[in-house]
């Protein structure tokens, strides 16, 4: 069987308005108890799906991992209006699978239990060597390295994203 080598390349990302990193997860306290938390792990494949067939939804996509406690979901925002627009409306998945959570919370306390975190990037910085298109990069723009973006302090310092031409917004 013939090695495919990578081709080298180093390339970063770039965005152009308001960038949001929503982190969720959910802690397995109880893996004995996968009637509790496996039904949890199961509603996010329904909300992102409903997610990516919508353009304007506002995510502009995601990667799923596991933490220490249990798996860990990144998602790339374009909006925090957006993110906020979606956890709240009454006609979309996430409103009936959280009702569900609490459901199921109030009659097993402590199974499992879910987290998140917010974050409102005003700038961010990517390097990705010899990689497969992902990450942040994948949810914007992938690009190039150049001459005005060939270390992390130059892509941090310089408050833009390669391809923008003023400082990123963080509305």
């Amino acid at each position: 069987m013939t090695r495919v080598k990578p081709k080298p390349s180093r390339t970063t990302h770039e965005h152009d308005g308001e960038l949001v990193v929503f982190l969720i997860g959910m802690t397995v306290n109880r893996w004995w108890r996968p009637d509790r938390w496996l039904p949890v792990f199961r509603a996010m494949t329904p909300m992102l799906t409903e997610l990516m067939r919508d353009p304007d939804s506002g995510l502009a996509g995601f990667r799923v991992t596991i933490g220490r406690g249990g798996p860990v979901l990144v998602q790339y925002w374009t909006s925090l209006e957006k993110l906020y627009a979606y956890a709240s409306s009454p006609d979309q998945a996430h409103r009936p699978a959280w009702t569900a959570f609490n459901r199921r919370a109030r009659s097993a306390p402590g199974a499992v239990g879910i987290w998140h975190e917010t974050f409102v990037v005003d700038r961010a910085e990517s390097m990705y060597v010899d990689s497969t298109v992902s990450g942040l990069a994948q949810a914007t723009r992938s690009v190039p390295v150049g001459p005005r973006s060939d270390t992390a302090r130059a892509r941090a310092a310089s408050g833009r994203t390669p391809g923008s031409t003023g400082p990123a917004r963080a509305s």
